[in-house]
């Protein structure tokens, strides 16, 4: 039994790291999304926070729902953060996106300051 839950937990850790990659499997075949190529959504909610944080020295926005817009990770630092508490970092992000948070499904919000 300990073998099995082993393999099991070894099965699940390596599904979940394939999640977090640039990889998607397709009818069993691992493939890579290139991330070269934004959808629209993502296109949208980067100009949107880069207009909300012009500061910002690094912004990321990734569809994570495959492709249809219904949830989103977003990675941003920007010195506008700078004494702020992650939940207030977060609200901004959230009062930036109101509008698109409507129409979607969940957010991923990874803030950040710049090492200096």
């Amino acid at each position: 039994m300990l073998a099995r839950t082993c393999s099991l937990t070894s099965g699940v850790t390596s599904a979940l790291r394939l999640l977090r990659s640039d990889q998607v499997v397709v009818s069993g075949h691992v493939t890579r999304r290139c991330l070269c190529t934004q959808t629209d959504g993502e296109i949208r909610i980067v100009e949107i926070l880069k207009e909300k944080f012009p500061l910002a020295s690094s912004l990321k926005v990734v569809d994570i729902s495959g492709g249809c817009g219904a949830m989103y990770e977003i990675h941003i630092e920007s010195s506008e953060f700078k004494g702020k508490r992650t939940i207030q970092q977060h609200q901004l992000v959230n009062q930036a996106l109101k509008e698109e948070i409507q129409g979607m499904h969940g957010l991923r919000i990874f803030t950040d300051v710049p090492k200096q």
